[in-house]
């Protein structure tokens, strides 16, 4: 099949073109390189199944090939990059989304946007189920993510409503794995760069915060299974294995064999107090659920970070 997969170029983006290319798939990859990287697709380009298209989707552009299906992973999607670039985040959740739908419904193409656990904000309801609407709040400066997913959810709802187009949303909780930036402002990446530099290791807050923590293998085979469902609704993808913040740091700086001691700073603005998915439907619907646990998943991630000397 021919598919799209917008921020192809990004860490999950770069993950998925690798996996569809596998799958034998014809994969253009969409990306303006704005938080993406050439060299997380460098190793695709001389596939002849593979072609880079530098472009900001937030432009309309158009599309000549046959398409069957479109993967909307553009945007910024960590705290760091979506307060770098608040406007350029809101723009791709709403007017990106909106051109890569109207591409997918002229294609006749299956649409599956990458929707996120931001939606559920700082939620009162734990775990996450798919049905809660979630505790965002609209103004702060988190909301430039959260709000233009949200958009960018209902916006593909009305376009499966209104003109019938095939979509389906996957609500993508914590991930990480090779080819995370390391200084994209998330814990894996910190205290994995804290840890071999042995440097003090940031903990906001107590570290009593809790997340959970899906390696990007599974991620992007639970994004497969669900984009080859027959499920419109949103449905989340991610690992239900919980974690405070502090015992991650603790495994990540253990596996490092680091002597980094916790230096515990003020807690960032409505930073959730937990995130963790019910994946329930994903196990019905899907029959999926994650397979790596945490350490072997932190060995795989800590493995590349020295191999590519990122962490320097």
């Amino acid at each position: 099949m021919n598919c799209i997969v917008t921020g192809g170029a990004g860490f999950i983006g770069s993950h998925l073109c690798e996996y569809l290319l596998h799958k034998k798939h014809q994969v253009f990859c969409i990306d303006n390189l704005i938080t993406g990287s050439r060299k997380n697709i460098e190793h695709l380009i001389d596939n002849s199944n593979f072609t880079f298209i530098n472009q900001d989707i937030i432009q309309d552009f158009s599309f000549k090939e046959e398409l069957d299906m479109v993967f909307h992973f553009a945007s910024p999607a960590s705290p760091v990059d979506y307060y770098k670039y608040p406007i350029d985040t809101l723009r791709v959740g709403s007017i990106g989304t909106e051109n890569m739908l109207r591409i997918a419904l002229k294609k006749k193409a299956r649409f599956m946007l990458a929707s996120t656990s931001e939606v559920y904000g700082d939620p009162k309801i734990h775990p996450q189920k798919e049905s809660y609407w979630g505790n965002v709040n609209s103004i702060g400066p988190r909301s430039v993510y959260d709000e233009a997913k949200r958009y960018a959810e209902a916006v593909t709802m009305a376009y499966h409503r209104e003109y019938g187009l095939d979509v389906r949303i996957a609500r993508i909780f914590n991930t990480y794995g090779p080819r995370m930036k390391p200084d994209d402002g998330r814990a894996v990446p910190n205290f994995i760069k804290q840890s071999l530099r042995d440097e003090p290791i940031t903990i906001y807050g107590d570290g009593s915060q809790t997340r959970s923590f899906c390696f990007v293998s599974d991620e992007v085979d639970g994004l497969f299974s669900l984009m080859n469902s027959n499920y419109e609704y949103p449905v989340n993808i991610g690992n239900p294995e919980e974690y405070s913040i502090l015992e991650l740091a603790s495994i990540v700086k253990e596996i490092c064999k680091s002597s980094s001691e916790f230096a515990y700073k003020e807690l960032p603005v409505d930073d959730p107090k937990c995130r963790r998915p019910d994946i329930s439907k994903a196990k019905e619907i899907l029959d999926w659920q994650p397979k790596i646990d945490i350490r072997e998943g932190l060995k795989k991630t800590i493995k590349w970070f020295k191999k590519t000397h990122m962490w320097k």
